[in-house]
C-alpha cells in the first residue's frame, strides 16, 4: 500500500481554534517639551476562562482589542496612568486620542474655519502625555478592534460584556507592565462616561483594583434624563438651557451674555417649566399661554411651534426648527454647527451637521498617523463611528433607566480619596449640562464626597475640544487632575 500523502498547502485548523497573538509595534519619540516617550500600538489578544459542563475548558481567545499605549521613558516611580475611550456604543477613541489628550493633534478646525481635506497633524504641546502616561482603548467593532475568527461578532455589544471587557483589558495591561502601584485614573466622553463609571466599579468588585480618578467628559450617567418618551417629562425640561445657549450662539439673545442667558433658563426649567410639565391639561389656559411665552422667549422658538408641540420637543426636533426661517439646521453633537437640510419643510433633522464636519479630518488624520507615525499596519477598515455594535443590549437594565449613578455613589464611599473631573459643554445637544448636573444633584453624597468633584464649563459642544481655547483649559485642568492637585472652574 502506497504511503498516505497529507496536503499541508490549506490550514484544516478549525477557525475557533487557531491560535491568535498580540501584534505590538513599538516606536521612540520626543515631545515639544523634550519628553521622551514610546508609543506601542496594536491588538491586544483577550481570553477569558470558560467553563463546559461544569469543568474548566482552557483560557479562550475571544477578542483582539486594539489599543494605543504611550509611555514616558525611564519615568519617575508612581507617575499616573490614564486609560480612554469614547462611547457611541460605536466610538473609536479617535476623538480623545487626536483631538484632546494625545501628543499629536488632527488640523480639524473649528466651526466657521473647518480646516480643506487632505487635512494633517500637529504637536498637542498640552498634551496629558506631560503629566500622565496613556493607554486609548478601543471596544469590540470601532476602530481595529475585532472578535477572533470563529467568534460571535454580537458577543460584547452589550452593557455588561463591555463593561467587562474594558475591565479585562486595563487589569491585563496594568499587570503586564507592572503598573499596580501607579496612580489610576479612567476618562471617558459621551457613552464611555457611563462606561467609565462601570468599568471603575468592575474593577473594584472583580480585582480590588482602586481607581484614583475618573474624568468625565460630556456626561451620561443617567439615560432617562435624556431619553425623549412619552410620559417622561424630565428630558423636555433637561434640554432647556441648552436650547437657550445654542438659540445664544446664533444671535437670538443679541447684547446678552451666555451666563445670564442660561442662568435664566436653567431657573426657569427646574421651576415653573418643570412644574407645568407635571401638571399636563390641568393647566389653565392664562397659566398656559404664560409659560408659552417664556419659553419663547429663552429659546426663541416660534410660539406656533410651541404650542403645536404641546411644550415638549425632542431635540431633533429644535434642530430642525432654531433657524428654520434662514433654511438651515443645527447640529446635536454642537450646536453651533449648521447646514442647509435635504427638506426645508421637514418636521425634524436627524442628520448632524457637526458630525459630517470633523468625521473626514479625524479620519484621515487617524489612518495616516497609525502606519506613518506609529509604525502599525492593518488592512481593516479602522471604524471611528459605526452602526455595526447595534442593537446594543442594555437587557441588566430591563424594567429600570439604564443609570450607573448608584455605581459612582457606592465607589465614592468605599475609596474615599477617589476624584472626579467633569467637563461640559454649553452647545452640547446629546449630553446636555444640565441632565448631568440633575444626576449629581440627586446622589446620596455627603458634603465631603461632594467636595471631591470638579466641574469645569465651555463655551463649546460635546467635543469641546474643538475650540481651540477649550481644549488648552481642558487640558490644563485636566493635567492638574491627574497630578492630584486641586482645581475647579465653574
Amino acid at each position: 500500500m502506497a504511503d498516505e500523502t497529507i496536503d499541508t498547502s490549506k490550514d484544516t485548523t478549525p477557525a475557533a481554534a487557531k491560535e491568535v497573538s498580540d501584534d505590538f509595534v513599538t516606536r521612540s519619540h520626543t515631545s515639544p517639551s523634550g519628553l521622551k516617550y514610546t508609543s506601542t500600538t496594536g491588538r491586544l489578544v483577550l481570553r477569558l476562562e470558560e467553563n463546559k459542563d461544569g469543568k474548566a475548558d482552557g483560557f479562550k481567545p475571544k477578542a483582539e482589542i486594539f489599543l494605543v499605549a504611550y509611555t514616558k521613558d525611564d519615568a519617575e516611580e508612581g507617575r499616573p496612568v490614564t486609560f480612554a475611550f469614547n462611547g457611541g456604543p460605536g466610538s473609536a477613541s479617535v476623538w480623545l486620542h487626536l483631538g484632546l489628550l494625545g501628543p499629536r493633534l488632527v488640523k480639524s478646525g473649528d466651526v466657521g474655519s473647518m480646516a480643506p481635506a487632505p487635512f494633517g497633524l500637529e504637536d498637542n504641546a498640552e498634551s496629558l502625555l506631560e503629566s500622565s502616561d496613556l493607554v486609548m482603548i478601543d471596544p469590540v467593532n470601532t476602530g481595529f478592534s475585532r472578535v477572533v475568527e470563529g467568534g460571535k461578532t454580537e458577543e460584547f455589544h452589550a452593557f455588561v460584556e463591555d463593561r467587562d471587557l474594558v475591565a479585562e483589558v486595563i487589569r491585563l495591561w496594568t499587570t503586564r507592565n507592572n503598573r499596580w502601584l501607579s496612580p489610576k485614573y479612567l476618562v471617558g466622553e459621551s457613552y464611555g462616561t457611563l462606561r467609565a463609571v462601570a468599568v471603575a466599579g468592575r474593577l473594584f468588585d472583580a480585582y480590588g483594583m482602586a481607581v484614583n480618578g475618573l474624568g468625565l467628559i460630556s456626561t451620561v450617567l443617567n439615560m432617562s434624563t435624556l431619553r425623549f418618551f412619552p410620559g417622561s417629562d424630565l428630558p423636555y425640561a433637561l434640554h432647556l438651557p441648552t436650547y437657550a445657549a445654542i438659540a445664544h450662539y446664533h444671535g437670538r439673545h443679541e447684547g446678552r451674555e451666555l451666563a445670564e442667558v442660561v442662568r435664566e433658563a436653567e431657573e426657569f426649567a427646574a421651576r415653573d417649566f418643570g412644574f407645568a410639565l407635571t401638571q399636563g391639561n390641568r393647566l389653565s389656559a392664562e397659566e398656559y399661554d404664560d409659560v408659552v411665552a417664556r419659553l419663547h422667549a429663552v429659546t426663541t422658538l416660534d410660539e406656533g411651534f410651541i404650542r403645536r408641540t404641546n411644550l415638549r420637543w425632542a431635540y431633533h426636533e429644535f434642530a430642525a426648527e432654531l433657524l428654520r426661517g434662514e433654511d438651515l439646521a443645527v447640529g446635536r453633537i454642537d450646536g453651533r454647527f449648521t447646514a442647509r437640510p435635504e427638506s426645508l419643510q421637514a418636521s425634524d433633522s436627524h442628520d448632524d451637521p457637526s458630525i459630517r464636519a470633523i468625521t473626514g479630518p479625524y479620519s484621515a488624520a487617524m489612518n495616516h498617523y497609525v502606519r506613518a507615525e506609529l509604525g502599525y499596519e492593518n488592512d481593516l477598515p479602522y471604524e471611528i463611528l459605526t452602526a455595526r455594535v447595534h442593537p446594543w443590549s442594555y437587557r441588566t437594565f430591563e424594567g429600570a433607566p439604564v443609570d450607573v449613578s448608584g455605581v459612582l455613589e457606592r465607589l465614592l464611599v468605599h475609596n474615599p480619596h477617589l476624584r472626579v473631573h467633569v467637563d461640559y459643554g454649553y452647545h452640547d445637544g446629546a449630553t446636555p449640562h444640565f441632565a448631568a448636573e440633575y444626576v449629581w444633584a440627586h446622589m446620596n453624597l455627603d458634603e465631603g464626597a461632594r467636595a471631591r468633584f470638579t466641574h469645569h464649563y465651555h463655551e463649546a459642544g460635546h467635543m469641546m475640544y474643538l475650540n481651540p481655547v477649550a481644549r488648552r483649559a481642558q487640558l490644563q485642568a485636566l493635567r492638574l487632575f491627574v497630578s492630584n492637585t486641586p482645581h475647579n472652574s465653574q
